[in-house]
C-alpha cells in the first residue's frame, strides 16, 4: 500500500507537470525553493482530502507561477507590507490554477468550505463589515461564497483589479494601491477621532476633560501624563511596518479594528494550519539511491581469470617445492599428478550429461516462441486481387490476398546474481550447475548474458575503494563491495571461465580441497545483496547499451536475508573543527526517493522489508526487466520465511496451498515481494539427480515409482532453468 505522502506527493508533482521534489517535514508552513524546485508540505494532522489537496494545489501554483525575485528590495515596492503581497498573488495562482485544471475549481470550493466551517479564520460571532479592507479582500477570495462580505464603491474598484491579476507584476502593483489606500484611510480615521488630553487638575481637585478635535500630527501629552485606562496611543504608521500585538490591534470594542493594515484572517488561519502540523520524535528524511561507479564495482572476467590463473601456478610451484623439501624423493603420486584432474573430469560428465537436457529445452523454447509469436500475429487484405478465387466469385467475399505479418520477438538478456556468501558452501556447487545449464541455454539460442558474484573479499582491507561521491541522505554503500563477472557471454575464453567457476564451487564445497585452494579474494565472504540490487540501477542499462537486449531478465539466488543499508549524513563534533560524511540508520520515518519516477516509498519498521522497498523501485525504474528470486530453504526454515513474505490476513489464507506445494513439490512461489515472483527452494531437493534405475526383476509397479521419482526430481533440480524459458519466449 502506498503511503499518504506518497500519494499526495504524486498528486503535487502531477499539478505541476513537472519533476518536483516533495517533501513532508515537520515545519509550520508550506515552502517551494524556486532555485531547486523542492516543494515541503507540513505534516498536516487533515483528514479531510479537501482541504488537503486545497491545499497542495495552492502550495503548486506558488511552484509553477510566483517567480524567485527579491520584490521588496526593489524601489517601488518598497513598504509594501509582506501580508499585502500574499493576499493579492494568493488571489492570483489560485484563478491561474483553475483556468489550468478545470477540476480543481470543486476542489477549492470544498476545501474552503470546510475550513469555513471549522472556523479557521476565526470570524465566527464577528461582524465582518468591521474588518480592515485587507481582511476582506482575504474573506472575500477564499470564503465568500459561504460569507457576505461588503466593499464600498472605492474598494470595489481594488478588489476588482486584484482579481483581473495576471502577472506577478500586477500582483505586486494592485499591492501599492492596496497600501496606498489603506495609509489614506488611516489618516482619515486619525483625523476624525478627537483627542482626549487631560488638562492639570484644579485647585479644588476637579479634573476638567477637554474634547478638541486636534490634529493627530499637533497634538502634544505632557510628560507626566500617560493615556487612562482604555484609551490608546496612536502613532503615524510608517510604509512597511506591521503591527503584531494583537491587544493594540484589537483594541476598540465591538470587533472594530485600530488599523487599516490589518491581516488578522490571514494570520489566523496560518496559526490554525500550524495548529494542525503533526510533531513526532523523527522527522522525516528523504533517501536516494546513490550513482554507483561501475569500474569500482566490478571485476571482469579477465581479472578473475589472471588471478586465479597466477595462483593455481605459483600454488603448483609451492607445493611441489615443499614436498621435495620435506620428502626429498619421496613425492606422493597425487602431487605430482595434475591436482584438478578429478574435479575437471566431474566436470566434462555433467556437461555431457546436461548437453541433452538442454538441447531439449532450446526446442521447447522455440516452440514456445513460434506458439506465441503465431499468437500474435495479424491478418490484413492488400487490397489486390487473388487471381486463385475469382472463380469462387458468387459465394465468396473475399477475393483479396491477404499478408500475415508476425510482430519481430524482442532481444532478450539475462543476468544472473549469485550469492557467493559462506552459507552457501554446502550447496554452492549445486547451485553452480543449474546456472550452467542456464548459461548453456542462452548460448545455444543466442542470448546475451552476464553472471555476477556478491562480495566483500576482492575490495577488503587496503583494496577498499569508495564505489561512488557521497552525498547527504543518501545509501550508504560499504567500501568493501563488489561483484565479480564470473562468466559474460562477451568473454573470448567462455569456457575456460565455466571451468573456473566450477572448480571453485567445487573447492567450497569441500569436495576437492585437499587438492587445490583458492585465492583470499575470491574467497565466500558476506551477503551484501541490498548492494547488488542499488548496482543493477547501473547494470542494467549499461549490460542493454553493450549487448542491445530490450527485454532483461534478471535472476537473484540467495540462502538468507541481507543487513539493512544505512545513511549518508553530516557529523559535526565539538572536539573537531571540520563537520565529516558519517553514516546514520534508517528509521520508520525514512522515505525512499526516485527523482527519475517520481516515487516516494516509506520504509517499513521491519529490517526484512528493506530489500522488497529498493526491488518496488527498482522495477518501477526498469518495468521492462524481470527480477525473478530464488531463496534456497532448509526444511525449518520455510514456514518461516512464508510467513515473513505474507502481509495481512487475505494473504495468510495461501499458507495452506504454500505448504502442500512445499511438501509436495519442494519448491513454492510467492507474490508481493519485490520480485515479479520469489520461488522458495529446498537446499536438500537442490542436489538431488536421481537417474531412473531398475532392478531386472522389477515388477510394474516398482518401475512406474522409479520413474516418477526421476521425473519429480529431475523437475525440482531444474526448476530455474524452467521458469526463465517460460519467461523469455
Amino acid at each position: 500500500m502506498q503511503h499518504y505522502h506518497d500519494i499526495k506527493g504524486k498528486l503535487a508533482k502531477l499539478l505541476a507537470t513537472e519533476d518536483l521534489v516533495v517533501e513532508h517535514k515537520q515545519v509550520d508552513t508550506a515552502q517551494f525553493n524556486v532555485d531547486t524546485r523542492v516543494l515541503t508540505l507540513p505534516t498536516w494532522k487533515i483528514s479531510d482530502n479537501d482541504v488537503y489537496d486545497a491545499l497542495v494545489a495552492h502550495e503548486v501554483g506558488h511552484a509553477l507561477y510566483t517567480p524567485a525575485r527579491e520584490w521588496f528590495a526593489e524601489k517601488k515596492y518598497q513598504g509594501v507590507p509582506m501580508a499585502f503581497v500574499n493576499i493579492t498573488e494568493d488571489v492570483r495562482i489560485e484563478k491561474l490554477m483553475k483556468r489550468r485544471y478545470e477540476g480543481l475549481g470543486k476542489t477549492f470550493h470544498r476545501g474552503y468550505s470546510q475550513l469555513n466551517q471549522d472556523d479557521f479564520f476565526e470570524i465566527e460571532g464577528s461582524d465582518v463589515d468591521e474588518f480592515s479592507f485587507p481582511d476582506r479582500i482575504n474573506l472575500h477570495y477564499k470564503i465568500g461564497a459561504f460569507l457576505c462580505v461588503n466593499f464600498t464603491d472605492e474598494e470595489q474598484v481594488i478588489v476588482d483589479k486584484i482579481g483581473q491579476s495576471e502577472t506577478f507584476e500586477d500582483a505586486l502593483d494592485v499591492a501599492v494601491e492596496l497600501r496606498d489606500y489603506c495609509k489614506e484611510q488611516e489618516e482619515r480615521n486619525v483625523e476624525q477621532v478627537p483627542a482626549k488630553v487631560p488638562s492639570i487638575p484644579a485647585a479644588g481637585g476637579e479634573e476638567k476633560m477637554e474634547d478638541e478635535g486636534l490634529d493627530y500630527d499637533d497634538q502634544t501629552v505632557g510628560q507626566d501624563t500617560a493615556p487612562t485606562s482604555g484609551e490608546q496611543e496612536q502613532g503615524d504608521y510608517e510604509e512597511g511596518d506591521e503591527e503584531d500585538d494583537e491587544d493594540k490591534v484589537n483594541g476598540m470594542e465591538g470587533g472594530e479594528h485600530a488599523s487599516e493594515f490589518d491581516t488578522l484572517t490571514v494570520q489566523n488561519l496560518e496559526n490554525k494550519l500550524k495548529k494542525m502540523v503533526e510533531k513526532g520524535d523523527m522527522e522525516s528524511v528523504y533517501v536516494q539511491v546513490p550513482s554507483i561507479d561501475l569500474s569500482k564495482v566490478t571485476v571482469s572476467s579477465d581479472e578473475i581469470r589472471q588471478e586465479l590463473g597466477f595462483y593455481w601456478q605459483e600454488e603448483k610451484k609451492r607445493r611441489r617445492e615443499y614436498y621435495k623439501e620435506h620428502y626429498q624423493y619421496c613425492t606422493p603420486d597425487y602431487v605430482k599428478a595434475d591436482p584438478f584432474a578429478e574435479v575437471d573430469q566431474e566436470f566434462h560428465d555433467y556437461k555431457k550429461s546436461a548437453a541433452k537436457e538442454v538441447n531439449y529445452l532450446v526446442k521447447e523454447f522455440e516452440c514456445k516462441k513460434s506458439a506465441s509469436a503465431y499468437a500474435r500475429a495479424t491478418t490484413s487484405k492488400t487490397g489486390i486481387l487473388d487471381c486463385t478465387k475469382l472463380h469462387t466469385y458468387k459465394f465468396n467475399e473475399d477475393l483479396f490476398k491477404k499478408v500475415t505479418v508476425v510482430p519481430d520477438g524482442k532481444n532478450h538478456g539475462l543476468i544472473f546474481i549469485l550469492d557467493w556468501s559462506g552459507s552457501m558452501s554446502h550447496i554452492l556447487l549445486d547451485t553452480v550447475k543449474q546456472l550452467l545449464n542456464i548459461v548453456w541455454f542462452c548460448k545455444k539460442v543466442n542470448i546475451p548474458f552476464d553472471v555476477y558474484a556478491f562480495s566483500n573479499e576482492w575490495f577488503y582491507g587496503e583494496n577498499a575503494v569508495e564505489k561512488c561521491e557521497r552525498k547527504e541522505d543518501e545509501l550508504f554503500v560499504q567500501e568493501d563491495f563488489g561483484l565479480l563477472n564470473f562468466l559474460s557471454s562477451s568473454s573470448k575464453e567462455l569456457d575456460t571461465d565455466i571451468l573456473n567457476l566450477y572448480r571453485l564451487s567445487g573447492l567450497w564445497n569441500r569436495s576437492y580441497s585437499s587438492h587445490y585452494s583458492a585465492p583470499r579474494r575470491l574467497s565466500l565472504s558476506g551477503t551484501p545483496l541490498n548492494e547488488s540490487i542499488i548496482a543493477l540501477h547501473k547494470l542494467i542499462p549499461d549490460f542493454k547499451s553493450r549487448t542491445g537486449a530490450e527485454k532483461v531478465q534478471c535472476i537473484v539466488f540467495t540462502d538468507g536475508e541481507a543487513h539493512q543499508l544505512r545513511r549518508n549524513k553530516t557529523v559535526n563534533r565539538r572536539w573537531e573543527d571540520e563537520p565529516y560524511m558519517g553514516h546514520a540508520g534508517i528509521h520508520a520515518n525514512c522515505f525512499l526517493r526516485n527523482r527519475k519516477t517520481g516515487r516516494v516509498t516509506r520504509f517499513n519498521h521491519s529490517w526484512s522489508e528493506f530489500t522488497k522497498v529498493i526491488l518496488d523501485d527498482l522495477s518501477s525504474l526498469f518495468p521492462e526487466v524481470n527480477l525473478i528470486g530464488f531463496r534456497v530453504l532448509q526444511k525449518r526454515d520455510a514456514s518461516y520465511f512464508m510467513r515473513q513474505h505474507l502481509n495481512g490476513f487475505e494473504e495468510y489464507k495461501k499458507m495452506e496451498k504454500l505448504q502442500k506445494d512445499w511438501k509436495k513439490n519442494k519448491c513454492f512461489a510467492l507474490d508481493n515481494t519485490g520480485y515479479a515472483k520469489y520461488f522458495g527452494l529446498s537446499a536438500s531437493a537442490l542436489n538431488e539427480d536421481t537417474d531412473f534405475e531398475v532392478k531386472e526383476d522389477a515388477k510394474k509397479a516398482d518401475i512406474k515409482r522409479a520413474f516418477v521419482k526421476s521425473l519429480s526430481a529431475k523437475k525440482t533440480n531444474k526448476k530455474i532453468l524452467n521458469e526463465f524459458v517460460d519467461l523469455i519466449a
